[in-house]
């Protein structure tokens, strides 16, 4: 039976859309092209960091099911590319699944179908990249098709703001490709906000990424300046967040996970086009998100060097010390580890000889250095044993006031605990 929609990648973004399109009454189906991800899926097991058990079984109840066979893609009137675009070896965006992903819907393209990309990529990437792997199949895109690009703007385990209450950003090959998209997106969400174009679109999600990454960065910044004068951070922070204009608080904490990684232009491809597009280094680099990259990416070891000397003041040292971690994953009260701290902190301590458990709600084994990592049954006991506590993750579950008296040191780097309760980042 055709669908209305298909979905290609059903991953961070690809799921929560297919969510979004089944709860508004749009026949979905999904794509994707691992089989043991599709087979999980259809029966209901929820990969990592996408939705909740219940939503997963609400969308098939309505309809929704995933495949992996591409002939459907030849049966829907939109299409949109939710493939992950993960940074490669060479810090890169990995552009491989997107080109997979756009290869199979080229082979079964028909007229008038509106193809959206909503993959995290740099701006050209729609038109230098993704359009001439579809049009290797014949048709044209503007003349036979439309090619849209629209920023995936998803913020996970955030109960108030959803995909249907987010405005959608979409920007078109053309101007009739920009309201075929609009068109589509308009049945979701409350309201659509047309872009002037493909590279508008896209530049928009290289600055909402890097203004995310760049003001934790300032955040962390400061985390190490005011510790260094012995200034209270997080008061500070409390204080002046209390200006109701030209300021937005950002907290610092022990580095950046998430799928959503920095968009560096400096490391951005150019595309020349052609049905194997070539690439090219252009244009000018965003030295202040390089700068942030450096920054958030020193703050694993920053909270290492604290807990060292944490313990130093306590007279004990961090070799062969007993350390508990609260919380792997990157964010609070999600079991998604993409991208955590916790892996970088976790392989330090244990290389500087720290005796190293853990404990998370959502995260039933750990593995560190490939190696597992003992899992604390009981969290209580486990804080009172332990010479040092640090919480990477403030999980709701966790009584903060209660762990902060068991531990004999906690070390907090999210500033949850209450004032004079822990030493904080």
């Amino acid at each position: 039976m055709p669908a209305d929609l298909a979905v290609l990648g059903l991953g961070h973004t690809g799921l929560p859309l297919a969510q979004a399109a089944t709860a508004a009454g749009v026949n979905t189906v999904g794509y994707d092209a691992d089989p043991d991800r599709v087979a999980e899926i259809n029966a209901c097991r929820v990969p990592p960091g996408t939705l909740t058990a219940p939503e997963l079984r609400r969308m098939l109840a309505g309809g929704f099911r995933a495949t992996a066979d591409p002939a459907v893609l030849g049966r829907v009137r939109t299409a949109v590319i939710c493939s992950p675009t993960p940074l490669g070896a060479d810090h890169t965006l990995d552009l491989s699944e997107v080109a997979a992903a756009a290869r199979a819907l080229a082979a079964h393209l028909r007229p008038h179908t509106t193809v959206v990309l909503e993959s995290a990529v740099y701006p050209g990437t729609t038109e230098g990249f993704l359009r001439p792997l579809l049009e290797a199949g014949g048709l044209l895109a503007g003349r036979d098709f439309h090619l849209a690009y629209s920023p995936s703007r998803l913020d996970p385990g955030n109960r108030e703001v959803r995909l249907t209450n987010t405005p959608k950003v979409v920007g078109g090959r053309t101007p009739a490709c920009t309201e075929a998209a609009a068109a589509f997106y308009g049945r979701l969400t409350e309201r659509v906000v047309r872009a002037r174009g493909l590279r508008e679109a896209e530049a928009v999600k290289l600055l909402e990424t890097n203004y995310r990454h760049v003001n934790i960065a300032f955040a962390n910044e400061m985390a190490v300046y005011c510790h260094d004068l012995g200034v209270d951070l997080w008061d500070v922070i409390r204080c002046a967040e209390t200006k109701p204009f030209g300021f937005q608080s950002f907290r610092p904490g022990p580095g950046v996970g998430g799928p959503a990684a920095p968009l560096d232009p400096n490391a951005a491809p150019a595309f020349t086009g052609g049905p194997a597009p070539h690439l090219r280094l252009p244009g000018h680099p965003l030295r202040m998100v390089e700068l942030a990259q450096e920054v958030n990416g020193r703050m694993p070891r920053y909270v290492v060097q604290r807990a060292a000397a944490l313990l130093n003041e306590h007279g004990k040292s961090l070799r062969g010390a007993r350390v508990l971690l609260l919380g792997v994953t990157y964010k609070a009260d999600l079991a998604d580890e993409e991208g955590a701290p916790a892996r970088e902190i976790g392989s330090r301590l244990i290389e500087l000889g720290a005796q190293l458990a853990y404990h998370d709600p959502y995260v039933p084994q750990w593995r560190v250095l490939d190696r597992p990592v003992p899992r604390a049954d009981s969290l209580w006991e486990a804080a009172a044993e332990a010479d040092l506590t640090v919480l990477l993750q403030h999980h709701r579950t966790y009584d903060l006031q209660g762990l902060a008296v068991k531990a004999q040191l906690m070390l907090d780097t999210r500033g949850a605990t209450p004032a004079g309760a822990a030493a904080r980042l």
